[in-house]
């Protein structure tokens, strides 16, 4: 029997295109005040462009779930990593922000898949109690995307500015669909291949996802915790230290460098966390549930208002460390469902969280528009207070659901 393929040719190849996949995310906080100047946006203007993206990511995400138990996570992730280069070449090229906007949704289909095609993977390969680890350590690799897109993408801005960036993630996202078509194995041996059926009764199966009450009372709580950093890390989190922390360009990198590292550290340790506590019969939840309390206690205190870098900096790490424990929920949601199933879970999870995302990043840029801009040319720090102060009565009324929602079995 030949020997099972370990991580550096099932997650490995898989985390290469979430690496760009957060790359692509996070740039948008660090160049978001200057494509606001160059292209004349208001914040509301700047949260829809960044949005568009998560809006397009969204979309893309329940007939994804259905390829991805049909065929496969190797076909149909080596597939959209050159639907997403196709993404970054427009952005590139871009004369006008509609352009842009068209890149970026382009952009959104192309990495869709990301997150839930590694999951998928790892689900087919790994035991159950062993995937929160592994998904862990290959976000561990990835976030090391959200890392590149703080300082060294605003030291290479001068030398190669914001398009050539965007074509360098385009040859990027070519490499790693040759390496995801070559390497990645299509599924175990001896196991089950879906039979054909229509494309109604496929897409029909999310029916009785939506339908399982245990997903449901656990859906608004992760899809929260996730969308959060989605929100903060793409957009936010830059203007806010910028407008509220006083903090320039290149403080303001290494502030969101230090965000990014918490979602990094987070990722290895809040998976390999997970698989333990479950390992010694602990909820698969049990880890989430500490992740929320995290992220609700990092939100307080940036309403609050710190003041200095090292104080910011902490609380911001904090944030993005507990919210990225989100991706151990996905896991934990997806046990209580068959096999055949797991893509369209974890798809149905993520469909729900960035129609989310898109709501918190155009509402955001909303709320701010509410303040008449500084003289800086940024936004008020009291639309910021108020923007964090209803995500966390959002998250609030999230973990309370899960207390309060209908128990009832298996749909």
């Amino acid at each position: 029997m030949p020997p099972v393929p370990g991580f550096a040719r099932i997650t490995l190849p898989l985390a290469a295109i979430n690496f760009l996949n957060q790359c692509n995310r996070g740039m948008v906080a660090t160049l978001g005040p200057l494509l606001a100047i160059e292209f004349g946006l208001s914040a509301s203007g700047l949260g829809l462009l960044a949005a568009c993206f998560f809006a397009a990511y969204a979309a893309a995400q329940l007939p994804i779930g259905v390829a991805l138990d049909l065929y496969g996570p190797r076909r149909v992730q080596s597939t959209l990593a050159l639907v997403s280069a196709v993404g970054f070449v427009l952005s590139a090229m871009a004369p006008d922000v509609w352009t842009l906007a068209l890149g970026r949704i382009v952009c959104g289909v192309g990495l869709a898949a990301g997150l839930m095609a590694m999951l998928k993977a790892n689900t087919q390969w790994y035991p159950k109690q062993r995937v929160a680890a592994v998904t862990g350590a290959g976000l561990f690799l990835a976030g090391m995307g959200g890392m590149t897109a703080t300082v060294p993408v605003q030291a290479a801005i001068p030398l190669f500015g914001w398009r050539g960036i965007m074509v360098l993630l385009a040859v990027l996202c070519v490499a790693a669909a040759a390496w995801i078509r070559l390497a990645v194995p299509d599924r175990p041996p001896g196991a089950v291949v879906p039979q054909r059926r229509s494309l109604a009764r496929e897409i029909g199966e999310f029916g009785r996802i939506f339908r399982d009450r245990p997903f449901l009372r656990l859906l608004p709580a992760i899809m929260v915790l996730s969308a959060l950093n989605f929100t903060f890390q793409g957009l936010w989190a830059g203007p806010w230290l910028r407008d509220v922390g006083g903090m320039a360009d290149g403080t303001r990198a290494v502030a969101l460098l230090i965000y990014a590292m918490g979602l990094v550290i987070g990722s290895l340790v809040t998976g390999q966390a997970a698989s333990f506590a479950q390992a010694r019969g602990f909820s698969p939840m049990f880890v989430p549930y500490l992740g929320m309390a995290g992220v609700l206690a990092a939100q307080a205190a940036l309403v609050a208002g710190p003041t200095g870098f090292w104080p910011i900096a902490a609380v911001w790490f904090l944030f993005s460390f507990c919210g990225s424990v989100g991706v151990a929920g996905y896991a934990a949601v997806g046990q209580g469902f068959p096999p055949e199933l797991q893509g369209r879970v974890a798809t149905a999870i993520n469909f729900s969280m960035l129609v989310l995302v898109f709501i918190l990043q155009t509402g955001i840029g909303a709320i701010l528009d509410l303040w008449p801009r500084t003289a800086a040319g940024g936004w008020d720090p009291a639309g910021y207070g108020v923007a964090l102060s209803v995500t966390f009565l959002l998250q609030a009324a999230a973990a309370a659901w899960i207390v309060l929602a209908p128990k009832g079995g298996a749909a």
